[in-house]
């Protein structure tokens, strides 16, 4: 393909473009290793030489042309040296990677709830790409009378943080539900503690309802608190708990929060993306959240989950929000009697 241009350039040097270059460039995409990669560009680059020397006229448009076609040459091997490194080269790769991300979402889907209990989550990775650090875990125990959530941010972004956070949601999810709730965070820390990742830390937020009563435990790990809608009042409470981030130390500490959501309560779990920036402290955030809530009392929280990330303006970085709405029961209506 290369020397068919370079034919082409030398016989019909006024109208044959340099950027017919580009054709064996982008072909190679997905096709080739990393090395054939660098022969081929190797060859591509020799005939655009020859034929720009055969150029009797080098104009700014044809330099121009030779400067797209080094750029796209850069970024396809940039893009390629990223597959190789993480394994997954060529277009096998890809659908290696859209099999990570189905996955990771089929693992944070939602267990049906009682007529009650209402629970939305949503997940939204920095800049729109395919993959993020963040995930939600949940599982229903004691034969479906309790409801464990976990929120859970794992550090870094892209297609590395998509990674560890598919082998930790798998491993959470094994873990939640099969211990009691005040030894899911501790025998979380050890189970990423053993994994020796350099950087490989993550933060949580976990919490157990008891769908009968409404009390809950919670616990978070170096998490942004949850916060909570009280009906009765109309105020919100934040739940601040104390406990260092996962895999850093060992035989951590996790204090607990102990409460209860009344009929119309709200609770929400969320992560540092929507409420913390470099320029924005998190309490602000956590008060802009709040206020972005509050109008949707109102509308009883429909699709309230997804509604509550877009009303917040931050796609620097991964973003995800668990509800949990405990609904007012209505009475039943009462059949006229007869007199």
């Amino acid at each position: 393909m290369s020397l068919l241009a370079m034919v082409g350039q030398a016989a019909f040097s006024d109208w044959w473009p340099l950027t017919a270059y580009a054709i064996p460039i982008v072909l190679s995409m997905g096709v080739l290793s990393i090395s054939y990669m660098v022969v081929l560009f190797g060859v591509v680059g020799f005939c655009m030489v020859v034929s720009v020397a055969q150029v009797s006229d080098l104009t700014d448009l044809r330099l121009a042309a030779v400067g797209v076609v080094v750029i796209l040459a850069a970024i396809v091997l940039w893009q390629a040296r990223n597959r190789e490194r993480l394994g997954v080269a060529s277009t096998r790769g890809e659908s290696m990677l859209i099999d990570l991300r189905d996955r990771l979402a089929a693992q944070s889907r939602l267990p049906e709830l009682p007529p009650d209990w209402h629970t939305e989550a949503v997940m939204r990775s920095a800049g729109g790409a395919s993959f993020a650090g963040d995930f939600i875990v949940a599982a229903k125990t004691q034969r479906g009378c309790r409801l464990e959530l976990l929120v859970v941010d794992v550090s870094g972004k892209g297609v590395n943080a998509g990674t560890r956070a598919l082998l930790l949601s798998g491993a959470f999810g094994g873990l939640l539900g099969s211990l009691p709730p005040a030894r899911f965070l501790p025998a979380a820390n050890e189970y990423l503690l053993r994994q020796e990742w350099g950087e490989g830390f993550a933060t949580a937020v976990h919490v157990a309802v008891d769908l009968t009563s409404g009390d809950f435990e919670l616990r978070t790990a170096g998490h942004p608190p949850a916060v909570q809608l009280h009906a009765g009042s109309g105020r919100w409470s934040v739940h601040w708990t104390e406990g260092p981030v996962l895999g850093v130390l060992d035989d951590a500490d996790y204090t607990v929060h102990q409460g209860q959501l009344h009929p119309g309560d709200v609770l929400l779990m969320y992560t540092d993306g929507l409420v913390e920036t470099p320029t924005r402290d998190i309490t602000y955030g956590i008060d802009k959240l709040v206020g972005e809530a509050d109008r949707l009392v109102k509308d009883g929280f429909t699709d309230g989950a997804s509604r509550l990330v877009s009303s917040i303006d931050s796609e620097s970085d991964d973003r995800a929000l668990l509800l949990l709405h405990r609904r007012e029961r209505r009475a039943a209506p009462r059949s006229p009697q007869r007199v």
